[in-house]
């Protein structure tokens, strides 16, 4: 089976170096308090482009050949991987078209924009932008390097898991985002191999939970995306995944699943208690820490994913906005 090891990721992070920022962790005074031991914030929203997205894609970028470089590069995304693709490719003169659904918040496809990328939104799912990647692909020859099931995303995520485990050498849990498994498979990958008594916890939306669906299943299955306040964790996993899947199943040792106002409640916390604006995304470890959906013996890392929110949707949902059903 292919995979990505623990030398994958090291190789990534001496190719990223000077490339992405070594985001701080720090503790929660709140949160320790609450839950009976250290909890940790990993703020990687601080990152260059506001999500841990960078570093998957520069290693991306980074590992391509010089003659993929002047090809240009494609990929569908909810907003943060397409940004940072878009910040890596512009460093190095490259063409590169984001592909995106309608559900993608606007302040996400301005800022690619902005870094001079073509932006393409086709259709109401990642699965329809991704049917116009593999044509930029097949008839312009663009190289597609996708948001999270390619062995370069997965090694280049990956570092966020070295650089936690050593700040925090004690870990006993590490709580990650989890969408497509890019992320949450490259942490686990990292922080098991070198800490193999860790836990690593997955966290999504209730909302079109992609991969709890599929590991449910024992193999990817298609989820219907829905509009949610954690955005960036819409998408389904791909039915012909090569690696998140098993990545995740094998790696995981559970997967916790979020309410929209349990996501909101994170966002504010973090606001209000922490002083950092997060996206409903970026929440969902401080979300499963205050619905009390975690139990721990030990320290805790919550990785803080991403702050790429539009700012009237924060405000509405710090000031304590109704959430309701549907995502405001």
């Amino acid at each position: 089976m292919v995979t990505v090891t623990l030398d994958d990721i090291r190789s990534a992070r001496e190719r990223i170096a000077g490339k992405v920022e070594r985001t701080a962790t720090v503790l929660s005074p709140s949160l320790s308090e609450q839950l009976g031991v250290p909890v940790h914030l990993k703020l990687e929203h601080r990152q260059t482009t506001g999500s841990f997205k960078l570093r998957g894609a520069s290693n991306a970028v980074a590992s391509l050949s010089a003659r993929e470089k002047q090809r240009g590069v494609v990929a569908a995304s909810t907003g943060n991987h397409g940004r940072a693709l878009a910040h890596a490719a512009k460093l190095e003169g490259m063409r590169a078209v984001i592909c995106m659904s309608r559900l993608v918040p606007q302040n996400k496809l301005d800022e690619i924009r902005r870094l001079g990328a073509e932006v393409r939104i086709v259709g109401n799912s990642q699965d329809d932008a991704q049917q116009e990647v593999e044509r930029l692909v097949t008839e312009e020859g663009l190289v597609m390097r996708p948001p999270f099931d390619h062995p370069a995303i997965i090694a280049g995520q990956g570092t966020l898991g070295l650089e936690m485990i050593e700040q925090v050498p004690d870990a006993g849990l590490v709580l990650v985002q989890l969408s497509g498994g890019g992320l949450a498979s490259g942490i686990a990958a990292a922080v098991k191999g070198v800490s193999p008594e860790t836990k690593v916890i997955g966290v999504s939306m209730a909302r079109g939970a992609a991969m709890k669906a599929s590991l449910d299943a024992g193999h990817p299955v298609p989820v219907e995306e829905l509009p949610t306040l954690a955005d960036s964790l819409g998408g389904g996993i791909g039915l012909d995944n090569r690696l998140t899947f098993a990545m995740c199943r094998d790696l995981l040792d559970d997967v916790i699943l979020l309410s929209e106002d349990e996501i909101a409640a994170g966002v504010r916390h973090a606001y209000a208690q922490e002083r950092e604006i997060v996206e409903g995304a970026g929440a969902v470890g401080i979300a499963a820490l205050l619905a009390g959906k975690v139990r721990a013996n030990g320290p805790v890392v919550v990785l803080l994913s991403g702050r790429n929110i539009d700012m009237n949707a924060h405000r509405r949902i710090v000031c304590g906005a109704a959430i309701g059903e549907r995502a405001a």
